[in-house]
């Protein structure tokens, strides 16, 4: 009898033992119960999901079969939640503090809510890049109307910030649609309060003529712009920040590596339709097929009247133009190479306006004139009327969008169109523009420089 009751009391235990391991194995933690947790899938020095992909393969796939064009992939639900390690810092603490944040973030590259929707990038992906100054509630309002773009969980979301503070941060903590990845401009007005690239007190007044400049033996006295004014801090910044962002994403962000297919550029006071993620993956087929020459895509139009029964499928083929031609601008790696090929033309080109300054290399250094595809009916609309160049005292973000929510609302049954062509071509083309200055001291060209072709930047010399 006893024996037969060890026996028993020995298979009872194997079986708990077994039924145990069974769930240990197994289980996966449930985070549907909460809106925010984040993963930080680059939390340690080293890479994980790069440089330990072994112990993480069931959770990372870098293809490598000849016919497979996935270049990078992350599953969801299989990386357990990391205690959040996001420091909030407000603008009274420490520079130093602040900027040491700034670069822990950049290297550490964490991407939020892979827990939730993995990510997957390839060819066919539509990575979204915002840049951000401080206008809060138009970023929220960008925010609202990706949320509702069909797509936008497989949508890599990139924001770009030249402002460290918490409003901000904890917007962007607040994003729950879709992978999010921060990013900080290092060079910002910020963090160089009283030096270059920020407004130091011994520079030159922007108006004082070369020769009292001299006289006064203010810094950067030698370097007027072509029309003898001296730089200004905040206009400049912009300008930085742009081609910064797109070196850091592109030859910095590990994900970002190898990436062919588009990055959409976006701006803190922009407003998108639910429909610009299949929107601009036709156009990029039409693209393929009908405008090899096309280098960029425009999601967006200045059009006072937009007629979306009309035009929601009909494209444009036209030379590329700043001023029409910068809202919503989508391309591919090919581009950027060549922009950096023109490194020297960019940063060296006296104007403070990034898009002038890449209409300049339009014409004078990428091969052949850029060609763009632009939509009729506009995916992307600017919500701005206060901000680095508007100074209107009537800034009503709320309202505006009120007036773009009705509008997408009305011209609901003409979005989500089942084909992209093109309806019509424009032979306008501009002549190497004119340069508005604002842009002639040698730091900045140094600095600009320092992005793309030496990126150890030297600064405030």
């Amino acid at each position: 009898m006893r024996r037969v009751l060890r026996w028993l009391l020995m298979v009872v235990l194997l079986t708990f033992v077994i039924l145990n391991l069974h769930v240990l194995v197994n289980f996966e933690p449930d985070f549907s119960g909460s809106p925010y947790h984040e993963i930080g899938n680059h939390g340690a020095v080293e890479h994980k999901h790069i440089q330990s992909r072994d112990s993480v393969k069931t959770s990372l796939d870098i293809k490598s079969e000849e016919n497979d064009t996935s270049q990078f992939i992350i599953k969801p639900n299989t990386f357990r939640n990391r205690t959040e390690n996001y420091h909030m810092l407000n603008n009274s603490q420490n520079l130093t503090e602040i900027y040491e944040e700034i670069l822990r973030i950049n290297s550490e590259q964490k991407i939020r809510n892979l827990y939730r929707y993995g990510l997957k990038l390839d060819q066919e992906s539509v990575v979204m890049v915002i840049q951000v100054h401080d206008r809060l509630e138009y970023l929220r309002i960008l925010i609202e109307s990706l949320r509702e773009v069909r797509g936008i969980e497989k949508t890599l979301l990139i924001i770009s910030h030249d402002v460290y503070s918490d409003g901000l941060n904890q917007l962007v903590k607040e994003v729950d649609f879709c992978p999010v990845l921060q990013i900080f401009f290092p060079h910002s007005l910020q963090l160089h309060p009283d030096s270059f690239p920020g407004e130091d007190p011994n520079d030159c007044p922007r108006d004082i003529k070369k020769g009292e400049a001299v006289k006064k033996k203010c810094k950067n006295a030698a370097f007027p712009d072509k029309y003898g004014h001296y730089r200004e801090a905040k206009y400049c910044q912009t300008k930085h920040h742009w081609l910064w962002k797109l070196h850091h994403v592109y030859d910095n962000v590990s994900v970002m590596r190898g990436y062919k297919g588009l990055i959409l550029l976006l701006e803190e006071d922009y407003y998108v339709t639910p429909d610009i993620i299949p929107v601009l993956q036709m156009m990029q087929n039409l693209r393929k097929k009908d405008c090899k020459d096309c280098k960029i895509l425009a999601a967006g139009n200045y059009d006072k009247n937009q007629n979306f029964g009309t035009n929601a499928g009909q494209v444009e083929v036209a030379n590329w133009i700043s001023s029409r031609h910068n809202m919503g601008m989508a391309f591919n790696s090919d581009l950027w190479e060549e922009i950096k090929r023109c490194a020297k033309e960019f940063c060296n080109f006296d104007d403070y306006n990034w898009d002038w300054t890449l209409q300049h290399l339009s014409s004078q250094c990428i091969p052949n004139q850029m060609k763009v595809l632009k939509m009729k009916a506009t995916r992307v609309f600017h919500m701005g009327e206060c901000g680095v160049h508007h100074k209107g005292k009537n800034c009503k973000p709320e309202e505006k969008k009120k007036e773009m929510d009705k509008l997408v609302t009305d011209n609901k049954k003409h979005l989500f169109p089942n084909t992209v062509s093109i309806g019509s071509y424009s032979g306008l083309r501009l002549r190497d523009p004119k340069p508005n200055g604002g842009w002639g001291d040698l730091r900045d060209q140094n600095l600009c420089l320092s992005f793309i072709i030496n990126t150890t930047a030297t600064v405030g010399t």
